[in-house]
């Protein structure tokens, strides 16, 4: 049985070793990333607005809820391209950058918006390195930002010093449930964490009751953490960006990539969510 027992922190344990005999049945979330693949810079992701836009129709054909993209360059031809073509949910990402360079996203109708809830340390393939330290005041005015546009707020969670800023976020009273969240592995760099299972339900056991978790794994360990989340009820996040390849290890679209997840969480008796239940499960409006 899938156990919840509440700490006196008011953290939820979900960890139990007879996991999916409660979860068949529950809607499963897949996030999509047709983006850059920070590990191998060469692989093809869509460069443009219509690109993505023909990417997001695609995922969302394939069982993706939710796309997680960088148009930062454009936020408003992106969003406006995507909300064209397709009704999945647009998460608007790169989370390290400033509060000020990402108010376009907030203004042009973005449904989401990542935020990661601690240091951001990232070493990525051909020098390409991310060292930026997010404060709580910084989060909270991501926070205040994002409740003022009716944008949901996503906070990127890389260790439990990322849960312990969330946990201090809901005591204060700034962020509202559910608390949308991903839970990072394997991605190179001072805040890496390993992609087993053992730090998966580490981690997990300490997020705060009524979060909503995906997880995200870069390059090897990825399906068989994929798996363990569906078996325990959680949500899961592919494509260029975490991983390219497929499981013949070929390198594919993101489009592909959603279809392997989908059909491997509708084997474990989980169908794949549409983006209307997504937002239901999210707390995020049709916009």
């Amino acid at each position: 049985m899938l156990v919840c027992m509440v700490s006196s922190e008011g953290w939820v344990d979900t960890t139990s070793d007879n996991a999916g005999q409660h979860t068949a049945g529950k809607p499963v979330i897949i996030t999509a990333t047709p983006n850059i693949c920070w590990l191998h810079p060469e692989v093809p992701y869509p460069a443009t607005p219509e690109e993505m836009a023909e990417e997001a129709a695609l995922c969302a054909e394939n069982g993706a809820s939710v796309l997680h993209v960088h148009g930062e360059a454009n936020w408003a031809a992106y969003i406006s391209k995507m909300r064209s073509r397709t009704d999945i949910i647009i998460q608007c990402g790169m989370s390290s950058l400033p509060l000020d360079t990402r108010m376009a996203a907030l203004e042009n109708g973005a449904d989401m918006l990542s935020v990661i809830a601690s240091h951001h340390d990232e070493a990525f393939a051909e020098g390409i390195e991310t060292n930026v330290l997010h404060t709580r005041s910084e989060l909270q005015s991501h926070a205040d930002a994002c409740a003022r546009h009716g944008v949901r707020i996503e906070f990127e969670i890389w260790h439990t010093g990322s849960i312990w800023n969330l946990a201090y976020l809901i005591q204060h009273g700034i962020i509202q449930p559910p608390f949308v969240t991903t839970m990072f592995f394997n991605w190179p760099g001072g805040t890496w964490s390993p992609a087993d299972v053992e730090e998966y339900l580490h981690r997990r056991r300490y997020m705060p009751q009524e979060s909503v978790i995906t997880v995200s794994i870069m390059g090897e360990g990825q399906m068989e953490l994929i798996a363990c989340a569906l078996a325990k009820g959680d949500h899961v996040r592919v494509g260029t960006e975490d991983n390219p390849y497929n499981r013949k290890g070929n390198i594919v679209p993101t489009h592909e990539l959603v279809r392997e997840v989908a059909e491997t969480a509708r084997s474990m008796g989980r169908p794949v969510a549409t983006p209307a239940t997504a937002r239901r499960i999210l707390g995020i409006p049709q916009k």
